[in-house]
């Protein structure tokens, strides 16, 4: 007879917890162009974490002896836990007596898959921060890419990100595009390929650079309204925090099966908005 309690036994919810956990802060696109500064504990939705950014200082000229001492108020915002989404599925005894580690890793990359969606849709929606000063065309009049005019584009994307002082020495920018304007990409000769970039410091899955941003490919930057909303940025735009809150199974008492399901608490918020730009694109 076969011992169901043991045969199961890759499916332990801890184990689960900890390699979900490891994939989302690997292969997540959106989460290389983040920054988790203020993540802290979260136990539920609700949670609060208080960001706390640091007035300017002025520097003044010394004409005298004196020097007078500006009072600096730092300001205080505060980034809601606001996101819970939740995944549920059930597996017979049947399917628990041939599984399997091989198995285990395929529900947990469907998992993580299911989450990157929605998290990536959700991160991509902060393209309403971006200021109208760094906004490359318009809802009513959309930039047309092609082949020819995609670099010329790019290089107003990351013009708009310098001239707001958003990039600095040691700070590298990024820019988020779908598969459609990627084929545009491929085509253009001053787009860099990440096999002929000559050193090592692109983006955990970046295709290339272009205009000097880390080119990433995301399938959740959709269209809206005919429209895509390229994003682009730096690390220091969006503080992100985020939980697997839990991972649990329990023994479903209407059949002979398993129920596994877990917990996901979110959040986030631009907090330097001058450090993202977008470029609105016609999606035809």
């Amino acid at each position: 007879m076969t011992d169901f309690s043991t045969t199961y036994s890759a499916f332990i919810p801890e184990v689960w917890s900890q390699k979900l956990n490891t994939m989302l802060e690997k292969n997540c696109v959106m989460m290389q162009c983040v920054n988790k500064n203020w993540e802290g504990e979260i136990s539920k939705q609700g949670d609060k974490v208080k960001i706390i950014t640091p007035a300017d200082v002025t520097v003044s000229t010394l004409t005298t002896s004196n020097i007078t001492y500006s009072a600096l108020t730092p300001t205080a915002k505060e980034l809601e836990i606001d996101q819970k989404k939740f995944f549920a599925f059930k597996i017979d005894d049947i399917a628990k007596a041939q599984a399997n580690t091989d198995i285990m890793e395929a529900h947990l990359n469907n998992a993580r898959k299911a989450i990157e969606e929605v998290q990536d849709s959700y991160l991509l929606a902060l393209h309403t921060d971006v200021p109208a000063s760094n906004t490359v065309g318009t809802t009513a009049s959309p930039i047309a890419l092609n082949k020819s005019t995609i670099y010329e584009k790019f290089v107003q994307l990351s013009l708009a990100l310098k001239n707001s002082d958003a990039v600095y020495a040691g700070v590298r920018p990024w820019v988020v595009i779908n598969p459609n304007i990627e084929s545009y990409l491929l085509q253009s000769p001053e787009f860099i390929s990440a096999h002929n970039v000559a050193d090592t410091t692109l983006r955990e899955g970046s295709i290339g650079r272009i205009a000097g941003m880390d080119v990433l490919v995301s399938t959740n930057l959709t269209a809206v309204d005919g429209k895509y909303y390229v994003l682009a940025g730096t690390n220091d735009a969006i503080t992100f925090a985020s939980q697997l809150a839990k991972i649990e199974s329990l023994r479903d008492k209407d059949s002979f099966s398993d129920l596994v399901r877990g917990l996901y608490l979110y959040g986030a918020k631009t907090v330097q908005p001058n450090a993202l730009a977008k470029m609105i694109v016609s999606a035809s």
